[in-house]
Formats: C-alpha cells, sequence, structure tokens
C-alpha cells in the first residue's frame, strides 16, 4: 500500500467498524508495533539524508491524522454501547409491580407477641436470661434445694453439676429478683426451655414458655385471678371463663391449675375438653415465702404471683394442632396455614 492512499483506506476501515473490538483491531493494523505505519517508518534507513525529514514528517502526519479518527470512532462507539445498556436496562413505570410472596410468622411467635402485646398493655416489661443456667437461679432460688424429690420431675440436660439447660423461664424472675432487691416487679418473661422428655405428639425435650412475676404490696391470688382472665380472652376469645384448682408447685404456696371453658362446646362437653367443659391451660399460685426471702424480699411487706404459659400448648388449643412435632419441622404446607391469622 503506497504512503498516500494510507490515510484514505484507514478511514474507510475505521468508519465500518461496528464494535470496539474490531475498532482495537484496525487499531493493531495500523498503529501497532508490527502495523503498516511502523512499516513505512523502518522505511526511512533507505532513504537520503535529505529525503528523510520530509518522509518522516509524511508518516508522523499520516499517524496523527489515524489516531484521531480511531479517538473519535471509539468515543462513538462507547457513547453506542452505554445508549444499547440504557435501553435494555429501562424500566416502565407504567408496568404493575412485581408480587412478592410475604413470609409467615412462626405461629409460636404469633402467640408469644400475642400474649406481650398483652402484658405490655398492662404495664408488664419484658426480662431475658440465658437458656444456659446456673443450678443457683434455676432450682436453688426458686425453692428447690439440691436434695428436693420436685427436682426429679424437671429431667434436667445437665452441663455439669453446677451448670444446666433450664428447665423453665423461672431463673429469670429469680434473676429479676436478686437485681430488684425489695422493689416492685411486673415482668413476664418469655424463652425457651428443655427438659429430658421423648418426642411425641404432646411432648418435646425443647418447648417455649411465658412466664409472669408480680411483686407489690397488698397483691393477692384475686389479682392473679383477674390477670388470667385477661390472658384467657385475648387468647381464646371474649366468652372464656377460667377456674382455679388447688395444686403444688415448690416455688408457689398456694399453688394452682388453671382450667378455661372450652372453646369448641362453650362447656357442654366435648371430645377435646373430654366432656368435662374444662380445659387445662396453665400453672400459677402466690409467691412461696422461702422464694421471696432467699431473694431480698420481706414476705410481711411484699407479696407477689407468678405463672407459667406453656405457648406450644396454648398454641395447638387455639388452632386445632394435634402434634407439637408440627411446629419443628419446617413444613412449608403447615405453616402456609397462618398467613394474616393474628
Amino acid at each position: 500500500m503506497e504512503l498516500e492512499n494510507i490515510e484514505l483506506v484507514a478511514t474507510e476501515e475505521i468508519e465500518k467498524c461496528d464494535d470496539l473490538d474490531q475498532l482495537n483491531e484496525t487499531r493493531v493494523k495500523y498503529l501497532g508495533k508490527k502495523g503498516l505505519i511502523q512499516g513505512f517508518m523502518s522505511k526511512m534507513r533507505d532513504l537520503s539524508n535529505e529525503e528523510r525529514p520530509k518522509f518522516g514528517a509524511l508518516v508522523n502526519k499520516i499517524k496523527a491524522a489515524i489516531e484521531e479518527r480511531i479517538k473519535i470512532a471509539q468515543e462513538k462507539l462507547e457513547e453506542k454501547k452505554i445508549n444499547k445498556k440504557l435501553e435494555s436496562e429501562a424500566i416502565d413505570v407504567t408496568l404493575p409491580g412485581y408480587k412478592f410472596n410475604t413470609g409467615v410468622i412462626h405461629p409460636l411467635m404469633q402467640t408469644i407477641e400475642e400474649i406481650e402485646d398483652l402484658f405490655i398493655g398492662m404495664g408488664y416489661e419484658i426480662a431475658e436470661g440465658p437458656e444456659v443456667e446456673e443450678d443457683l437461679y434455676n432450682f436453688e432460688l426458686l425453692n428447690l434445694p439440691k436434695d428436693h424429690p420436685a427436682r426429679d420431675m424437671q429431667d434436667t440436660f445437665y452441663i455439669n453439676p453446677n451448670v444446666l439447660l433450664r428447665t423453665h423461664t423461672s431463673p429469670v424472675q429469680a434473676r429479676t429478683m436478686q437485681a430488684k432487691q425489695g422493689k416492685p416487679i411486673k415482668v413476664i418473661c418469655p424463652g425457651k426451655v428443655y427438659r429430658r422428655d421423648d418426642d411425641d405428639a404432646t411432648h418435646s425435650h425443647q418447648f417455649m414458655q411465658v412466664e409472669g412475676l408480680v411483686l407489690g404490696k397488698d397483691i393477692s391470688l384475686a389479682d392473679l385471678k383477674g390477670t388470667l382472665l385477661e390472658v384467657a380472652k385475648k387468647v381464646f376469645g371474649n366468652e372464656r371463663e377460667i377456674r382455679l384448682r388447688p395444686s403444688f408447685f415448690p416455688f408457689t404456696e398456694p399453688s394452682v391449675e388453671v382450667d378455661v371453658s372450652c372453646f369448641k362446646c362453650n362447656g357442654k362437653g366435648c371430645s377435646i375438653c373430654k366432656n368435662s367443659g374444662w380445659i387445662e391451660v396453665l400453672g400459677a399460685g402466690m409467691v412461696n415465702n422461702n422464694v421471696l426471702k432467699m431473694n431480698g424480699y420481706n414476705p410481711d411487706e411484699i407479696q407477689g404471683f407468678a405463672f407459667g404459659i406453656g405457648v406450644e400448648r396454648f398454641t395447638m388449643l387455639k388452632y386445632g394442632i394435634e402434634d407439637i412435632r408440627n411446629f419443628y419441622l419446617n413444613d412449608q404446607k403447615f405453616l402456609n396455614q397462618f398467613k394474616g391469622v393474628k
């Protein structure tokens, strides 16, 4: 190719380039180390001293012209590429939005949140504590010394003789009393607990509780009954009634089992209430004087009540769930039943 024609031919090839890769190939062809321009520069050694300056100036002029055309073409192709990308990413704001499926709050958490909302509205605070607990808080400060036979009822997971997985959320109450030392208390303690039970339709080695503790002056069993009646109405319906039956718990005296009138048959008798008209739902009682003394309270000045709600039991009764294991299998067909039920 003659030097005089190279700029014209290069310009035509540059204008035909459709993308940056093709343009780069053209640049290498003309301006690369082994390109056509470099080839002409190497011919200067064959020229006379008088011809070299003129020839070199012409080659440099052509080289500069080709570089400029390549630069202009590159800018146009880059702009074209950007516009094409923007066009492909354009959003039509008039189109309807995508539908995103909302998640489901686990039925146990729904029950806990419902109970928490009720008690927060009644002026309670929420207290939490460790699941790996000391024997001192889980048993001893709750009137369960090391030789107490009621410990056998707990079926405890021991890590060592003094450390265990808590068997109830009552140690949170003990820790709260230790921190308050004689001051009034009004708390609920939600959380997971552990016991050495064989898993079946109604038992699990892990389950959830919401326990409550109220301490103050002139607190009576009537206050406890009124509080638990509100819980029953909140969870099972405004028509519900409750009754208290004598029972025994080491940390309360007197202790009671609490029944709620059957929400299926309204007390007439059915398979759910075993034809009694009542369903047992939780345990409660007045805080034992020994527990008050061990945790820094004077029983002559301060009284109180405590109760323990089994979250799984409440949820199973409320929604007619027959197998506690459904809560822990992560079965989407089961969980999706609870969309929007709260």
